[in-house]
């Protein structure tokens, strides 16, 4: 039954040409946000016995009294976060000749404006491997790289799984020691800094980040996927699942239904353990699983034995 689904999935993406357009991972992860992060917000102003990381004291609403809510922005007053956001992701969509596994040289070579290779030349040659980047090839023809060359076949239901889980473990894994090194390193402690100046963790902290930061995020998701080969679609299926643990980590609310809670023995970092590393800037490295920061924990109270 998933094969059959998979199959007619794909063969529908594969013949669509907003699916072929090289910056749909990116318009994909803006309106997952756009639609996940106001839901949160929402949530988050009409529940204060949710919020888990409440400060600043209490107001009145309706004749009783509640936690005070933290400075939020409108929407509508929010677009120049937007496009500080997509435009040197879009920039890069256009630039760079998207490379991904199944998908023969040939169409990698076409989607990226370049004729074939004349028989026993390697003139123009370009390697299909996405640790070789290459730069489109930019004619009156072909401006910009405005498609992506996709694999013919779709994936099976258990690589699909298989590739979420491992590039998810990945990516918690990479995200640890930069993360890490934004606390411990001076030079880049300060960029990291205002991510944490907030008066109480929210939703809208999911996104309170420096250009730089917004770039790791996308380039170690890029290669978490990338660097076990895993299909376009176990890609666009990651995308919604990334954006929402954001979120959901950032929310600032204690939800019967977070991810946290439904993982077994305590592998869940969720939005508790986020919001304490945020108040406290120690701890909670990972962003979405505790084993990194528990090994984190171990090797630090076996150096704290040693020097005693």
């Amino acid at each position: 039954m998933y094969e059959s689904f998979l199959s007619e999935l794909w063969a529908f993406l594969y013949n669509s040409p907003f699916y072929r357009f090289s910056g749909f991972e990116t318009l994909e992860t803006v309106l997952c946000y756009i639609i996940l992060e106001p839901f949160y917000t929402y949530k988050f102003g009409l529940n204060p016995n949710l919020r888990i990381d409440v400060r600043g004291g209490k107001q009145k609403v309706s004749g009783s009294e509640r936690p005070r809510i933290p400075k939020m922005r409108r929407p509508s007053k929010r677009m120049g976060e937007l496009l500080i956001y997509i435009t040197p992701l879009l920039m890069m969509d256009f630039i760079m000749i998207k490379k991904f596994a199944g998908v023969p040289v040939a169409d990698i070579r076409e989607s990226g404006g370049y004729s074939l290779p004349l028989v026993n030349s390697s003139s123009g040659n370009i390697s299909s491997s996405f640790l070789l980047p290459t730069v489109h090839n930019f004619t009156l023809a072909s401006p910009l790289q405005l498609t992506r060359a996709l694999p013919a076949d779709p994936p099976s239901s258990r690589r699909l799984l298989l590739e979420l889980i491992i590039s998810f473990f990945i990516y918690d894994a990479l995200f640890f020691f930069i993360h890490i090194a934004f606390h411990r390193i001076k030079s880049l402690a300060r960029i990291h800094m205002p991510h944490h100046m907030h008066t109480e963790m929210h939703p809208q902290v999911t996104n309170k980040l420096s250009v730089a930061e917004r770039l790791s995020l996308v380039l170690f998701a890029n290669f978490s996927l990338n660097i076990i080969g895993s299909h376009v679609l176990t890609r666009s299926a990651f995308v919604p699942l990334f954006v929402y643990l954001l979120v959901e980590v950032h929310s600032g609310l204690d939800l019967e239904w977070s991810y946290d809670k439904l993982i077994p023995f305590g592998w869940g970092a969720g939005s508790r353990v986020h919001a304490t590393h945020h108040r406290t800037g120690e701890g909670a490295f990972a962003p979405f699983f505790t084993w990194w920061d528990a090994g984190l924990e171990w090797i630090d109270g076996r150096q704290g034995m040693k020097s005693r």
